[in-house]
């Protein structure tokens, strides 16, 4: 119970780092890289907004599951992971990396179309690869979750 104790608190100090770290990325590194190399390369110009725009999205999508990893983390603390209100934060968990996953398959494409070397694409595909697991293990979680929920209810229901 300690060691749980412990972990949920280092958990959280680092999704306050994460998120704030993030929040530098998303308002000022990314604008600040995409404008830069909008002036490297003035020929590539016009992906510098929709650019700024997918990878501010992508994080903000990150932001959202760090919001309802914390959330999450205080059902826990509170022993009321195993209730309805979980649920709703595993959802937006699951919403969030599909929103990311659409964009992501949709830039994959744009690129895969578009590029004349292999080496963004393939990394793209990785990428797609990757989200595309942790959204289905997530999928998988909220059913392990779902019917523990369940379960729990109703042993409190013979008891």
């Amino acid at each position: 119970m300690v060691t749980e104790h412990r972990a949920v608190a280092a958990l959280r100090v680092f999704l306050v780092v994460l998120f704030g770290v993030l929040v530098v990325f998303q308002t000022l590194s990314l604008p600040g890289q995409f404008a830069y190399m909008a002036e490297q390369s003035p020929q590539d110009a016009h992906l510098r907004w929709p650019a700024t725009a997918v990878t501010v999205f992508w994080v903000l999508c990150v932001q959202v599951v760090i919001v309802a990893t914390w959330q999450l983390l205080s059902l826990v603390k509170n022993d009321r992971i195993f209730t309805e209100a979980s649920l709703k934060w595993v959802d937006a968990i699951v919403w969030a990396i599909a929103a990311a996953w659409v964009v992501l398959v949709g830039v994959f494409l744009w690129v895969g179309f578009n590029a004349d070397d292999p080496g963004v694409p393939l990394l793209l595909f990785l990428l797609t690869v990757g989200v595309s697991v942790l959204g289905l293990l997530m999928v998988v979680m909220r059913a392990l979750l779902r019917q523990a929920t369940t379960l729990r209810t109703d042993m409190e229901a013979v008891i």
